[in-house]
């Protein structure tokens, strides 16, 4: 790794492990993962249920911690952070979006958003997120009067309306159909192309991976396969 290669390093991570439960009972959710992720790249995690994506993923973002290993986040060690420490790094810096949306009901896609940029340093306007995601047309509708994919954007804007860095991505197409999840993928590729925003997004289904710079192959907790991709395929090419 040289100088120029850790100074666009967003994520290193060097031997995590995460283990659950102990004894005959204990769980290897991730077994010893080592990993370099570079500033604006778009990756794609793939393997089946209970191999490990999601628990990188939360552990990346914060929300879990390590059992053993690092994560460093520009230099900055995460497995060392106390919670006050880890609660402002999830604020200040990383977006989450989830299979389901988590949408509150008596809120309008402009409100839903706003709950974010009340709390942000430095937000964009609601609007101005809604319409990167394509919603410019939908800013007051609410979420029962938006389809499953709608809600999906309105979440994907929710998201990115902070500015995060790191947009973490789990199953964000699982409840859709082919349709509808390539409209939301869309949306996920346009933030990653016009922000620069550093993009994980976890599936099962191996066509999404075309879409990525680099995929990475989950089994047993580990990865088990790395690849990159020449050229990118614009989610509008893809289907399922």
């Amino acid at each position: 790794m040289t100088n120029g290669e850790t100074e666009r390093s967003v994520y290193r991570v060097e031997g995590l492990t995460k283990t659950y439960g102990s004894g005959p009972n204990m769980v290897h959710a991730l077994r010893g993962v080592d990993l370099e992720v570079r500033a604006g790249a778009m990756l794609v995690l793939l393997g089946p249920s209970g191999s490990g994506k999601s628990t990188l993923l939360n552990i990346l973002g914060g929300l879990d911690r390590a059992s053993e290993g690092h994560v460093w986040f520009h230099g900055r060690d995460l497995t060392a952070c106390d919670e006050d420490a880890l609660t402002e790094y999830r604020r200040t810096s990383v977006g989450f979006v989830f299979q389901f949306y988590n949408l509150i009901a008596s809120l309008t896609a402009r409100e839903n958003v706003s709950l974010i940029t009340e709390i942000a340093e430095d937000p964009m306007d609601p609007a101005e997120a809604l319409g990167l995601v394509g919603l410019e047309a939908r800013l007051d509708h609410f979420p029962a009067q938006l389809s499953g994919g709608e809600q999906q954007r309105v979440a994907i804007a929710r998201a990115i309306a902070k500015r995060p860095e790191v947009l973490l991505c789990d199953e964000p197409t699982g409840a859709l159909d082919s349709a509808t999840g390539v409209r939301v993928l869309g949306a996920i590729d346009t933030i990653n192309r016009e922000l620069g925003t550093t993009t994980f997004v976890i599936t099962h289904n191996a066509v999404i991976a075309d879409m990525a710079d680099e995929v990475l192959l989950f089994g047993d907790g580990r990865i088990v396969g790395h690849r990159r991709n020449e050229t990118r395929k614009p989610p509008s090419e893809l289907s399922w």
